[in-house]
Protein backbone atom coordinates (compact mmCIF):
# COMPACT_ATOMS: atom_id res chain seq x y z
CA UNK A 1 0.00 0.00 0.00
CA UNK A 2 1.33 3.40 -0.95
CA UNK A 3 1.83 6.49 1.16
CA UNK A 4 4.50 7.42 3.66
CA UNK A 5 2.44 5.84 6.44
CA UNK A 6 1.13 3.10 4.08
CA UNK A 7 -2.45 4.35 4.24
CA UNK A 8 -3.10 4.38 0.50
CA UNK A 9 -2.88 8.14 0.03
CA UNK A 10 -0.10 10.71 -0.24
CA UNK A 11 -0.50 12.20 3.23
CA UNK A 12 2.56 13.77 4.82
CA UNK A 13 3.71 14.81 8.26
CA UNK A 14 6.77 15.88 10.25
CA UNK A 15 8.38 12.43 10.02
CA UNK A 16 8.14 12.40 6.21
CA UNK A 17 11.54 13.95 5.56
CA UNK A 18 11.39 12.96 1.87
CA UNK A 19 7.96 14.52 1.30
CA UNK A 20 6.34 11.48 -0.38
CA UNK A 21 3.51 13.63 -1.71
CA UNK A 22 3.39 13.17 -5.50
CA UNK A 23 0.96 10.49 -6.64
CA UNK A 24 2.59 9.18 -9.81
CA UNK A 25 1.72 6.41 -12.22
CA UNK A 26 4.86 4.38 -12.75
CA UNK A 27 6.42 3.96 -16.18
CA UNK A 28 9.20 1.57 -17.15
CA UNK A 29 11.37 4.57 -18.02
CA UNK A 30 10.90 6.18 -14.59
CA UNK A 31 11.49 2.92 -12.74
CA UNK A 32 14.74 2.31 -14.65
CA UNK A 33 15.77 5.95 -14.16
CA UNK A 34 15.13 5.74 -10.40
CA UNK A 35 17.05 2.47 -10.15
CA UNK A 36 20.01 4.02 -12.00
CA UNK A 37 19.99 6.85 -9.43
CA UNK A 38 20.16 4.43 -6.50
CA UNK A 39 16.43 4.31 -5.71
CA UNK A 40 15.26 0.79 -6.60
CA UNK A 41 11.48 0.88 -6.76
CA UNK A 42 11.29 -2.42 -8.65
CA UNK A 43 12.61 -4.95 -6.13
CA UNK A 44 10.14 -6.00 -3.40
CA UNK A 45 11.20 -5.47 0.24
CA UNK A 46 8.58 -7.45 2.22
CA UNK A 47 10.00 -6.56 5.64
CA UNK A 48 9.09 -2.91 4.93
CA UNK A 49 5.76 -3.71 3.30
CA UNK A 50 7.13 -2.66 -0.09
CA UNK A 51 5.72 -4.78 -2.94
CA UNK A 52 8.04 -3.62 -5.70
CA UNK A 53 6.54 -1.58 -8.51
CA UNK A 54 5.83 -2.09 -12.19
CA UNK A 55 4.62 0.16 -14.97
CA UNK A 56 1.01 1.22 -14.37
CA UNK A 57 1.24 1.09 -10.56
CA UNK A 58 0.47 4.29 -8.69
CA UNK A 59 2.81 5.29 -5.88
CA UNK A 60 3.52 8.30 -3.66
CA UNK A 61 7.00 9.48 -4.65
CA UNK A 62 9.25 12.13 -3.11
CA UNK A 63 8.52 15.58 -4.51
CA UNK A 64 12.23 16.39 -4.95
CA UNK A 65 12.91 13.07 -6.72
CA UNK A 66 9.93 13.63 -9.02
CA UNK A 67 11.20 17.15 -9.83
CA UNK A 68 14.68 15.77 -10.52
CA UNK A 69 13.16 13.24 -12.92
CA UNK A 70 11.12 16.00 -14.59
CA UNK A 71 14.24 18.10 -15.10
CA UNK A 72 15.88 15.06 -16.72
CA UNK A 73 12.85 14.39 -18.94
CA UNK A 74 11.93 11.19 -17.06
CA UNK A 75 8.98 12.24 -14.86
CA UNK A 76 6.10 9.79 -14.61
CA UNK A 77 2.53 11.04 -15.05
CA UNK A 78 0.89 12.61 -12.00
CA UNK A 79 -2.55 11.90 -10.53
CA UNK A 80 -3.34 15.48 -9.49
CA UNK A 81 -6.39 14.66 -7.36
CA UNK A 82 -4.28 12.31 -5.22
CA UNK A 83 -1.17 14.52 -4.95
CA UNK A 84 -0.83 16.35 -1.63
CA UNK A 85 -0.81 20.17 -1.70
CA UNK A 86 2.47 20.13 0.27
CA UNK A 87 4.09 19.18 -3.06
CA UNK A 88 3.72 22.81 -4.16
CA UNK A 89 6.51 23.77 -1.76
CA UNK A 90 8.88 21.88 -4.09
CA UNK A 91 7.21 21.58 -7.49
CA UNK A 92 5.41 24.28 -9.48
CA UNK A 93 1.73 23.61 -10.18
CA UNK A 94 2.38 24.24 -13.88
CA UNK A 95 4.88 21.35 -13.94
CA UNK A 96 2.43 19.02 -12.21
CA UNK A 97 -0.35 19.99 -14.62
CA UNK A 98 1.94 19.46 -17.60
CA UNK A 99 2.57 15.88 -16.45
CA UNK A 100 -0.99 15.20 -15.26
CA UNK A 101 -2.79 12.07 -16.42
CA UNK A 102 -5.54 12.95 -18.84
CA UNK A 103 -8.61 11.11 -20.10
CA UNK A 104 -8.60 8.30 -21.29
CA UNK A 105 -5.36 7.43 -19.44
CA UNK A 106 -6.92 8.19 -16.07
CA UNK A 107 -9.97 5.95 -15.50
CA UNK A 108 -11.16 8.05 -12.56
CA UNK A 109 -11.44 11.18 -14.68
CA UNK A 110 -14.69 12.02 -16.42
CA UNK A 111 -14.73 12.11 -20.19
CA UNK A 112 -15.05 15.54 -21.84
CA UNK A 113 -18.61 14.60 -22.87
CA UNK A 114 -19.71 14.03 -19.25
Amino acid sequence: MTGFVRDGVCHTGPQDIGSHTVCAQMTDAFLQYSQSRGNDLITPIPEYGFPGLKAGDRWCVCAARWLEAAEDGMAPPVVLDATHEHTLQTVALADLKYHALRYPDYPGQLSPES
